[in-house]
């Protein structure tokens, strides 16, 4: 598999795969979303609105330029094909982490996160997961399938075990999803409707491997419409950058991703420049994360 920079970069991303530390890469797959499609084409909006995304950020008080980061572009993969696309999802992801680099990837369904952290949880096993989500994505299947965008964490619990998943905005399920998910079950922490503990739970997991997967329909619709699921209740964005605050406390920050941005629902591009900044914000905090690691 060629892992080679792409010409059409995020922002300022543009080290060579070679030299760089964090990896982005875009996985334009939603061949099991089920209501509204269009987030494979999530990758290349955001790469075209980068360029108007400010390098620096005030928020983590770093600039993108300040480190070593390549962009490798959507990745190559057979429409329609979910099974063939998740091998060659998670053969590009255990690639990236054997050549001593970290991964962001960009969504595409929630369905992509699977095999991604699969190859990240074969390099830690110790990997516990912070969820941030509408929906609870905790069915064991939907509409026939094991794997969906609607099940991928439920078939990640059955590699992680209990007590390494914590979800929080979770608002939208099915009453079984809530029950297998409730602390009387004690197979993961679910925090409903807001990030309220987010912050203890990242104390606790302050110095373990950390993943962290954000849906960005996690946000309100208000602010965040091009989504396929949209799920009024949700987030404001400045709720998201105190998660970020939070997650810059972390010391072991191995890997992320985030996902459903459909880039046409949403004609006047607020989302997409919403999912721009998050891009900066998350690449930045790997980065520093790694930094940190590395004194």
């Amino acid at each position: 598999m060629k892992m080679n920079k792409v010409d059409l970069s995020f922002q300022s991303c543009k080290s060579t795969y070679k030299d760089a530390d964090v990896v982005i890469y875009s996985i334009p797959m939603d061949n099991t979303t089920s209501f509204r499609p269009g987030t494979r084409f999530a990758g290349n909006a955001i790469r075209v609105d980068s360029f108007g995304v400010e390098w620096y950020s005030p928020y983590r008080e770093r600039d993108l330029n300040e480190f070593k980061t390549a962009d490798i572009g959507d990745l190559d993969l057979p429409f329609g094909d979910v099974d063939k696309q998740i091998d060659i999802i998670y053969k590009a992801t255990k690639q990236i982490l054997k050549d001593g680099k970290v991964p962001m990837m960009v969504g595409g369904e929630h369905l992509a996160s699977y095999p991604v952290i699969k190859a990240v949880f074969e390099k830690y096993p110790n990997l516990h997961i912070i969820h941030l989500d509408a929906h609870t994505d905790l069915r064991e299947s939907f509409f026939g399938r094991k794997l969906s965008h609607a099940t991928f964490m439920r078939h990640v619990h059955q590699f992680t075990g209990d007590g390494k998943i914590f979800q929080f905005g979770i608002r939208s399920g099915e009453k079984p999803e809530f029950d297998w998910a409730s602390p009387q079950a004690g197979h993961i922490h679910q925090r409903k409707f807001d990030f309220e503990g987010l912050d203890k739970i990242v104390e606790k997991l302050k110095n373990v491997p950390v993943y962290i997967t954000i849906d960005l329909d996690v946000l309100d619709p208000g602010v965040f419409p091009g989504t396929g699921t949209p799920e009024p209740g949700g987030m404001q964005y400045k709720d998201l950058l105190w998660a970020f605050d939070q997650f810059q406390k972390l010391n072991n920050l191995v890997a992320a991703d985030f996902v459903e941005l459909a880039p046409m629902l949403d004609p006047s591009g607020a989302s997409t420049a919403v999912a721009a900044k998050t891009l900066r914000e998350m690449v930045l905090l790997l980065q520093m994360n790694l930094e940190k690691r590395n004194k």
